[in-house]
């Protein structure tokens, strides 16, 4: 399974979501059309890969610097030859094994890239260390993103990235054995019984818990109740860190859910992230909470799966997933804001390279056209956007950063039978509100 940190920094017991993406080649250099920048437009061909786990080293000398993960970074490298060929600069795109931590420690000191590619729930923690500069991006461009993924890069009303990409969790089903999807928890509590009685199964879902919780995962239960969630939403859409609503009535009621699940083990801490794909695939389990990470696999095993939005929950609606967004940021320290800028706003909202960072992590473009495009001819693009068309994009608030651990560990404990859900929730939502106090 896919991994991406959430969090300022690596918190016990929290999966990760991560992405992925492809290749370049180094075209002839114009004439320079900036003046001030470098008259040879140059890069280095192949993205630089790191030795060990350091973060890249800057060179001074180069113009115009990308950090990325290893997946974009061939796509990446791409469009920065054609970047710097275009206007006459020199760019380097370098890999970065852990992009969050190792951009805000070299900004400090001034040796950070130009841009980098990201998450959108990293938002607040940058804005907050100062990290990152506003976007300057049209109304009009604006307007041809999906609406979710460009809320995802607002943060105090102010846009700081350009999305590419849009993913969440849905439900994953084997066709063979169930034709058509279950449309609440309780049809697929009883159709996942049944072919275990039947032998056709060994468990009825795979959901990754964990013995130290999954907030990710576990999220949906109590979104799909009036109040559930983690924080209250501001009028201006932003996330409230004031406000949380871990032990809400609503939540409490999702973790009541996860409780009566845990109990008949249709949940089970023993599932996590060494194991998840693993028992979909074997068709052990029918069902399986996942992403389109897992799709490929599902693949590579032979499964003949389907694609469909999480189940509703009884006395409540539908379970609404967490959306997460990629996309690029600019640094506020970059060496040359005007041409980092360029890159980002003039390069990233094009469909080419909306299409070109799709093949490598098949999630559902943040571009439009470039969406309408691929959901037109793979109905899995189509089926996972619509099984997260209800969620909100996860909290970009700094404050998230202190709910992760908490919140996950609760719902381990209440999905093992540890607590009860409301003394349980009460206490992680006394923990998390300590944490955010102490900033």
């Amino acid at each position: 399974m896919h991994k991406r940190a959430f969090g300022a920094v690596a918190v016990t017991g929290v999966a990760a979501l991560a992405l992925s993406a492809c290749g370049g080649s180094e075209p002839a250099a114009p004439s320079n059309p900036n003046p001030g920048t470098s008259s040879a437009a140059t890069t280095t061909g192949e993205p630089e890969t790191p030795t060990g786990t350091a973060a890249p080293v800057r060179d001074a000398n180069v113009d115009l610097v990308i950090w990325t993960d290893p997946d974009r970074s061939k796509p990446v490298q791409k469009y920065a030859d054609e970047f710097a060929a275009e206007n006459g600069v020199t760019v380097k795109v370098q890999i970065s094994t852990d992009t969050r931590a190792q951009f805000k420690d070299a900004t400090k000191v001034g040796k950070g890239p130009d841009v980098i590619v990201g998450a959108h729930d990293w938002l607040g923690e940058l804005v907050q260390n100062s990290t990152v500069a506003p976007i300057n991006l049209s109304a009009d461009v604006a307007s041809k993103f999906l609406p979710n993924a460009i809320a995802a890069t607002k943060f105090n009303g102010q846009a700081y990235g350009v999305p590419y990409a849009v993913e969440n969790i849905g439900l994953m089903y084997n066709k063979d054995l169930v034709p058509n999807p279950p449309k609440t928890m309780d049809e697929l509590v009883a159709t996942g019984e049944k072919l275990v009685k039947e032998g056709k199964a060994k468990q009825v879902l795979s959901q990754f818990v964990s013995k130290t919780g999954n907030a990710y995962f576990a999220y949906p239960y109590l979104s799909a109740f009036p109040d559930g969630g983690i924080f209250a939403v501001k009028d201006n859409g932003d996330y409230d860190p004031n406000k949380l609503l871990v032990n809400s009535p609503g939540s409490i009621k999702g973790g009541e859910v996860l409780a009566a699940l845990g109990k008949k083990k249709i949940l089970s801490t023993n599932v996590d992230d060494t194991n998840q794909d693993a028992l979909f695939d074997t068709k052990a389990a029918p069902f399986m909470i996942s992403g389109p990470w897992s799709v490929a696999k599902a693949k590579d095993a032979g499964v003949n799966y389907g694609i469909a939005p999480l189940p509703s929950l009884t006395g409540g609606g539908a379970m609404k997933p967490f959306l997460g967004v990629q996309m690029f940021y600019v640094s506020s320290k970059a060496k040359n804001a005007t041409l980092a800028q360029e890159f980002v706003t003039n390069y990233i909202p094009r469909k080419d390279v909306q299409l070109a960072l799709f093949e490598v992590g098949k999630r559902p473009p943040a571009l439009k056209e470039a969406y309408d495009e691929v959901a037109a001819s793979d109905p899995d693009v189509k089926a996972w956007y619509e099984a997260g068309a209800d969620g909100l994009p996860m909290p970009n608030i700094p404050a998230m950063n202190s709910v992760w651990g908490p919140f996950g560990q609760a719902t381990a404990d209440i999905i093992s039978g540890k607590s009860d859900p409301k003394t349980r929730l009460d206490a992680a939502a006394k923990e998390i509100a300590a944490n955010i106090a102490k900033g």
